[in-house]
């Protein structure tokens, strides 16, 4: 799954969640802690994978179902502790629904071995047959693959977004504001 589509079911189920449990929608931190969190397998295991060589491929060490869980409770009570339970559970969501939508073609297919990464290092690491390179990946890219199914729902959740007021935009357009302050005192 490419970035979008993991930002659109992250951002997707998060709405929803919100929607239905506290009457509202999203608000900014909490939008853009989902959003790092609908990324954050990525950013770490393709670096750590295809740039270090450290970990056996794009899908293992952030991508095991056995470390989120741990690295999520970790991430829950320290976020508590700060009184950012909010934020904790939109990454918490990000972060899962990335797993999901990483599984959900094998799970579709009955193709258990290509789950194996939820359960890695338990589980051997999976041979996909493909470079593993940013390169590689970015030679799939194409007009058809941002037009297809995929992008087609990240456009619509796009909508969405807009239509919940677009949280996250003021928290991150404050980030250069903030930056600037702690750099010159």
């Amino acid at each position: 799954m490419w970035p979008w589509g993991h930002l659109a079911v992250g951002y997707l189920l998060y709405s929803a969640f919100v929607h239905v449990s506290a009457r509202r929608a999203p608000d900014g931190y909490a939008t853009v802690a989902l959003a790092l969190g609908t990324q954050f397998p990525d950013l770490v295991d393709k670096p750590l994978a295809w740039t270090f060589g450290v970990i056996p491929n794009g899908r293992s060490l952030a991508h095991s179902l056995i470390i989120a869980v741990v690295f999520l409770a970790v991430l829950s009570v320290l976020l508590r502790l700060l009184d950012r339970g909010t934020v904790a559970s939109a990454f918490a969501i990000g972060y899962l629904s990335h797993l999901l939508g990483d599984a959900l073609d094998p799970l579709l297919a009955g193709d258990v071995y290509l789950l194996g990464f939820l359960a890695w290092p338990l589980v051997p690491a999976i041979d996909y047959g493909t470079e593993q390179s940013f390169v590689a990946h970015l030679q799939e890219l194409s007009l058809a693959a941002l037009a297809s199914d995929e992008g087609l729902f990240a456009l619509l959740t796009f909508c969405l977004w807009l239509y919940d007021g677009a949280p996250g935009v003021r928290v991150v357009a404050a980030i250069p504001r903030w930056v600037g302050r702690r750099l010159s005192v």
